[in-house]
């Protein structure tokens, strides 16, 4: 059965400025729709787009439109969280020519309870490979690869960081995958997803419980990341976080008036002087 034709199944790859989005990424591969290409495309955008929610905290609509996300992501040099990420990574993966369906993930984090379905992930296939591949740029923690989604044995390694993953029965007997990874806090559980699609409108309701809802950590506090093969930094509120591959970890207490600073040294996020001053002494620093 052929794939409707209602663009909302699509993901505006024509709409993108393919030339714009691989020179902020510093990509200069072939632009074909192979494995080699997939995963140079996952490590460079992993390392190079910061994760962040500051447009949350300030209380700020995150618009998913291919013109916004270019602007802010590409043009404006920002970061963003999954749904920003994924909806420009997909783009530009339609653009070139790989099979790509939207996914959702429930983000467990070891909680041991159900969560909503709000971070997005992209199942992905390639011209010269018939293997499936799951491609997560939107996390902030890597993968720095997209990992192939078949059961396994044991963990695997993709640089120097450590995942396994699993699949479970889930319910009505569909398959329930499960990510896990090796951090600070050991082997836990990250996210758990199915194979079932999702689409642009899908990740738009996702989209708003996360930026708006105030249940939502990401409408609460700062969150940002900044992933690289030896080394993962973490902005938690006033909590400045750095992690490497073999479970180590450093945490140091920051005083508001550093954010702006620590934002542009470690994470690679330049505010304008209204917005560092507003991120600066928000009211999220009084909860």
């Amino acid at each position: 059965m052929s794939k409707p034709a209602d663009p909302a199944y699509h993901w505006n790859g024509a709409d993108l400025d393919l030339d714009a989005y691989l020179a902020r990424i510093g990509f200069d591969g072939e632009r074909a729709p192979t494995l080699a290409t997939l995963r140079e495309l996952v490590r460079l955008h992993t390392t190079s787009i910061p994760f962040e929610n500051l447009e949350p905290v300030l209380g700020r609509p995150i618009p998913l439109d291919l013109v916004t996300l270019q602007d802010k992501l590409v043009r404006g040099r920002r970061g963003g969280y999954c749904y920003e990420n994924v909806g420009l990574f997909a783009a530009a993966l339609e653009r070139l020519g790989f099979g790509v369906t939207g996914l959702s993930a429930r983000v467990t984090m070891g909680s041991g309870g159900l969560r909503p379905a709000t971070h997005a992930l992209l199942r992905v296939t390639t011209a010269d490979d018939e293997r499936v591949w799951i491609c997560d740029v939107g996390f902030g923690s890597g993968p720095l690869e997209p990992y192939e989604l078949v059961e396994r044995e044991g963990e695997f390694s993709l640089g120097q960081w450590r995942f396994r993953l699993e699949r479970r029965a889930g319910e009505l007997d569909t398959d329930l995958w499960v990510l896990h990874q090796f951090a600070r806090d050991g082997w836990i559980d990250r996210y758990t997803f199915t194979t079932e699609p999702q689409y642009r409108i899908d990740f738009e309701v996702g989209n708003h419980f996360v930026s708006t809802s105030p249940r939502s950590p990401f409408t609460a506090r700062p969150f940002v990341q900044r992933f690289q093969p030896d080394v993962h930094h973490v902005l938690d509120g006033l909590k400045l976080i750095t992690e490497r591959p073999d479970g180590s970890s450093e945490t140091r207490e920051l005083e508001p008036s550093e954010l702006p600073k620590i934002l542009s040294e470690v994470f690679d996020i330049e505010l304008d002087e209204a917005d560092a001053t507003a991120v600066s002494s928000a009211p999220w620093l009084d909860r």
